[in-house]
């Protein structure tokens, strides 16, 4: 498959997870994937919004998908891939369409690891596994879906070395489960670090914090709303504080959810 710029479009599969669709002209598609072996990248789906689409339903967000793509792996050429084959493996979203709380939180699962992933082809295998896991989790409907999204952005912070310190200060490294919290500081801080301004959660969000990080959901399905609300503030703040910027999908996340 030549084109103008004189290489070869390479055939390739990958299984993905699709974070975001974009329309493209009247009947084309942009689908922003995190796959599994080549990272983060954008790819043309054709004609996948005409109503006799051979796998548009496929390419909806949250969806675990098999496809074959037309491009470089290696970056040679245009960003933009090609789909040509789609095989659905699990199209979560489909479970929780109708499920505000649950929706929300998919959405910024998907900002999340869209964001964590700024580099196009870099492979991501952990992040990509984190993310099929907790889109899982919310099709399955086990679990809070404010507590699913909680427990990912912990656990994706952890890959990406911002993850905050519960069980010992942030700056000197004391163990023990302390009173304060500080966001720039890096987590929970001991009274002799302690900077101003820093935030003084109760010890069960900080054992919520810990157990969802840990995936210990016995603790986390136990814990009350105001400590969970209290758990996604500090979480979300630690989130954007690294980012520089902050989600656009997380003042949306329902959290009323109880249960």
């Amino acid at each position: 498959m030549p084109t103008e710029s004189g290489y070869r479009r390479q055939l390739y599969r990958d299984d993905a997870v699709v974070l975001r669709v974009q329309k493209l002209g009247e009947s084309d598609r942009i689908i922003t994937l995190l796959t599994r072996r080549n990272g983060r990248l954008r790819a043309v789906a054709r004609g996948v919004r005409r109503t006799n689409s051979r796998f548009g339903a496929r390419l909806e967000p949250f969806g675990h998908i098999d496809l074959q793509l037309a491009g470089s792996p290696e970056g040679v050429g245009s960003s933009l891939h090609s789909v040509s084959q789609v095989e659905a493996v699990a199209l979560y979203g489909k479970q929780f369409l109708t499920d505000y709380p649950r929706y929300t939180a998919a959405s910024a699962i998907a900002e999340t690891a869209e964001r964590l992933t700024p580099i196009e082809r870099e492979p991501s295998l952990r992040l990509f596994q984190l993310t099929l896991g907790a889109l899982k989790a919310l099709a399955a409907g086990e679990h809070a879906g404010p507590l699913v999204l909680d427990a990912y952005l912990l656990r994706a912070m952890a890959t990406a070395g911002w993850a905050p310190a519960t069980s010992e200060c942030a700056v000197c490294g004391t163990p023990g489960q302390h009173a304060a919290f500080s966001v720039p500081a890096g987590g929970a801080v001991c009274p002799d670090c302690r900077p101003p301004g820093a935030a003084h959660p109760s010890p069960a969000t900080l054992g919520l914090m810990s157990a969802l990080t840990a995936g210990d959901w016995q603790v986390a399905d136990a814990s009350e709303p105001p400590v969970r609300r209290e758990c996604s503030g500090l979480v979300a703040a630690h989130l954007q504080w690294h980012m520089e910027r902050a989600l656009r999908s997380l003042p949306l996340v329902d959290r009323r959810e109880s249960s």
